[in-house]
């Protein structure tokens, strides 16, 4: 099966990145990745991953940046 078919059912699966994919359901859900609740067809989970996947950065990113905005706000005081 290829991950382009709109008839098949997929799993959309988040990392510990907080970071989103698409999965064949039929096929065991790789390491490192756990599935985050919703499935559907091909075009349904890009749709849910569009609406739920709002900033594309790492999480450790984004934990970074507010930290250093933190650090940076205490400077300024």
């Amino acid at each position: 099966m290829s991950f382009d078919r709109d008839d098949a059912t997929f799993l959309v699966l988040v990392n510990h990145e907080e970071q989103y994919s698409i999965w064949p359901d039929y096929k065991p859900v790789p390491g490192g990745w756990r599935a985050a609740g919703f499935s559907g067809n091909r075009q349904a989970c890009l749709d849910h991953i569009e609406r739920t996947w709002t900033d594309m950065r790492p999480l450790s990113l984004r934990r970074h940046m507010e930290e250093q905005a933190k650090e940076q706000a205490a400077a300024d005081a």
